[in-house]
């Protein structure tokens, strides 16, 4: 499987943030027809390419849409130190890097149901929906994002959209000086998988700045998607001495302007913010994996409300339950109107004959490869659902910083994992 980083390089050209999806439908049917596939594609925009008349007992998954922290994104690969990256921007190995190996199978003929689902990113959206008929009675997707583990089970996840519309107008008889408060250049990351890496919150830094110098809020923005920690975000704030920073890469700047009055939102929004128990509620030691967590993704003002999104996941499809109705509760408290959405459901770990051949296939190349759990959403828990009987692993090479701009993968893991996955391909 040579051919896998020039294909990644390829269809990283093609734009493919979640949403985005005729551009490369276009090039994979293309790509299908070339090397004698026919391909399918259904009202949720996801693609199946399978040999006509096809016996395939194996299906290969994975999704194609990217996180762009800036919309349009097209990331320009940067090679360097044995690693790709892109030049500031997310790089797409999540998961560019899953589909490469896919095609590269296709380019060699075998007669596999390769399977590409749509806005993953977003909400599972296409696996969720999905029109397609598969009959294989195995699936490998490769949407890991570590070499050595082979993943068997997944958390579930629900997504929280809040809203809080008090604010007033105050007089500023007590000298009050406004000040724009900032944050970024921090790591950022996949709320999933680097929640438990001590990773700061953008949000609530800010909040312990606003809420430890006794600041009113005037506005605030920030967050980039659902599904990552928050770097970049920026508040108006007014405060009658210099505001204390909450972390060294805060930057804080005096607007040169008086005001006779200030419009400030409800204490409550600041309060909720600074109290949350953001990132990792609960850790499982028998699979070594986080159990539960929520993080605080973004957060926005507009003239008439202040909007709040949240993420939460666990490995429990009850414990899930039980912390979507704390979150709301919680929120509830502090004046919020709440919604959920997303939901997609935890993926119980399950040994069998499947993940035991690829146990045994792995550990030819790496004596120390497990089987084990994800702390983050993969789209496996779907097809077990929606294919009860169908036998599921994934893998993945080492990827760094997912949905984030500090996003690497390691070149010589793609290689090695290249041996891994032709090799159980060749066992069907």
């Amino acid at each position: 499987m040579n051919n896998v980083l020039e294909i990644f390089r390829q269809i990283t050209k093609i734009p493919r943030c979640s949403g985005t999806h005729q551009p490369f439908i276009n090039y994979i049917k293309d790509f299908a027809k070339k090397y004698e596939y026919e391909c399918i594609v259904d009202n949720y925009n996801n693609i199946l390419c399978k040999k006509l008349n096809s016996k395939a007992k194996l299906s290969i998954q994975n999704h194609y849409d990217i996180v762009c922290l800036v919309d349009n994104c097209i990331p320009k690969i940067i090679e360097e130190d044995g690693f790709l990256r892109a030049n500031n921007t997310t790089l797409g190995a999540d998961n560019g890097i899953g589909c490469s190996y896919m095609l590269s199978l296709m380019t060699r003929h075998y007669d596999c149901e390769f399977l590409f689902t749509s806005d993953e990113e977003i909400g599972l959206i296409g696996a969720n929906n999905i029109d397609l008929e598969l009959k294989a009675k195995y699936m490998l997707n490769i949407d890991s994002e570590e070499e050595g583990g082979i993943c068997i089970g997944c958390a579930g996840g629900v997504d929280f959209f809040a809203k809080h519309s008090k604010k007033s107008i105050i007089k500023n008889d007590d000298n009050y000086d406004l000040y724009e408060v900032s944050v970024s250049k921090i790591a950022g990351g996949h709320s999933g998988i680097n929640i438990d890496k001590n990773i700061p919150n953008g949000i609530k830094l800010i909040s312990q700045t606003i809420k430890e110098s006794n600041a009113l809020l005037l506005d605030i923005n920030g967050g980039e998607r659902i599904n990552s920690i928050p770097v970049n975000v920026k508040a108006i704030i007014a405060s009658k001495t210099l505001p204390k920073k909450s972390h060294e890469n805060i930057c804080i700047s005096k607007i040169d302007s008086k005001s006779e009055h200030f419009n400030i939102w409800h204490s409550d929004i600041v309060d909720f913010i600074y109290t949350f128990a953001n990132g990792v509620r609960a850790y499982d030691k028998d699979h070594n994996v986080v159990l539960n967590s929520i993080n605080l993704a973004k957060i926005s003002t507009s003239n008439d409300e202040i909007k709040i999104e949240l993420s939460a996941r666990s490995m429990v499809n009850e414990e899930l339950e039980q912390l979507k109705k704390e979150t709301i509760s919680s929120l509830e408290h502090f004046g919020f109107k709440v919604t959920t959405d997303g939901k997609y459901p935890a993926w119980k770990p399950d040994v069998n004959e499947f993940t035991n051949n690829i146990l045994q296939i792995y550990k030819k190349y790496d004596k120390d490869a497990s089987l084990e759990a994800i702390h983050a959403g993969l789209e496996c828990a779907i097809f077990k659902n929606k294919f009860p009987n169908m036998k599921l692993a994934s893998v993945g090479p080492n990827i760094f910083y997912p949905h984030s701009n500090s996003e690497k993968v390691e070149i010589k893991s793609i290689e090695n994992l290249g041996y891994i996955i032709q090799e159980i391909v060749d066992s069907f």
